[in-house]
């Protein structure tokens, strides 16, 4: 499969055009991945454009790609979001980086009552930075042509509002309905995960008040890491994306 790259100049690029990549992309090409004269490659803005190229020029510096075909992929509809909740460690950015390559549409970082990790100040600023650094480079890992967006930090009243236009799935090992179970429709979906310690009572009981619902991902107990992404592929065959 063709290496492929993310750059902002793909969203005007055309077949016969010539799209250069500088700065940290040309040189991963360059130097990191070893591109030759004539190699194919794919380029891609993160906003749907797909470049079908081969390599023209290879430098650390500047690689240059000859497009050779172009096509737009719709933004997906409805969407799968993932609340993970803030936990210790890095489980947390495995979460993020799993979901990424599985399919997720957006991340949304929630400061549950029992996360240990807390964003507080410049510390949320930095923390979402660092998130959506880890999702770009598992969407060019994944090939996927739109990078999912990386909400700001959001508390359970946030989601509670969330609830209002949207489908948020809490996911509860007590919870009567199986995930494999749901019947989809139209609305996105708001995966709801919790820390380490679990979702607190008070969480659930507000978010099902607005509208949210429990569901079981399965008989087991997952780890706050493996949870998101487990339920992603599970509503990746009920939607027909796999």
């Amino acid at each position: 499969m063709a290496l492929h790259f993310v750059t902002p100049d793909a969203t005007a690029a055309s077949a016969g055009s010539v799209v250069a990549l500088t700065g940290a992309e040309a040189k991963h090409a360059a130097v990191v991945r070893r591109v030759r004269l004539g190699e194919p490659i794919t380029l891609g803005d993160g906003s749907g454009v797909w470049l079908e190229g081969e390599v023209a020029s290879a430098a650390p510096a500047l690689v240059e790609v000859r497009i050779l075909s172009r096509r737009e992929e719709p933004r997906p509809d409805p969407r799968i979001l993932l609340a993970q909740a803030l936990a210790k460690g890095d489980r947390d950015e495995l979460a993020v980086q799993a979901a990424c390559e599985l399919g997720v549409d957006e991340i949304v970082p929630w400061q549950a009552t029992r996360s240990v990790s807390r964003w507080d100040g410049a510390k949320a600023g930095k923390g979402r930075e660092r998130w959506a650094s880890i999702v770009r480079e598992a969407a060019k890992q994944a090939h996927r042509a739109w990078i999912p967006e990386v909400a700001d930090v959001e508390t359970t009243g946030d989601l509670a509002r969330r609830a209002a236009t949207q489908r948020v799935l809490i996911l509860d090992p007590t919870a009567p309905a199986a995930l494999s179970a749901l019947i989809p429709d139209e609305r996105d979906i708001v995966l709801v995960v919790g820390p380490e310690g679990g979702i607190a009572p008070e969480e659930i009981e507000r978010l099902v008040a607005a509208g949210a619902e429990r569901v079981l991902l399965g008989s087991t107990v997952l780890r706050t890491s493996t949870a998101g992404p487990a339920a992603i592929a599970v509503l990746n065959v009920a939607r027909g994306r796999w």
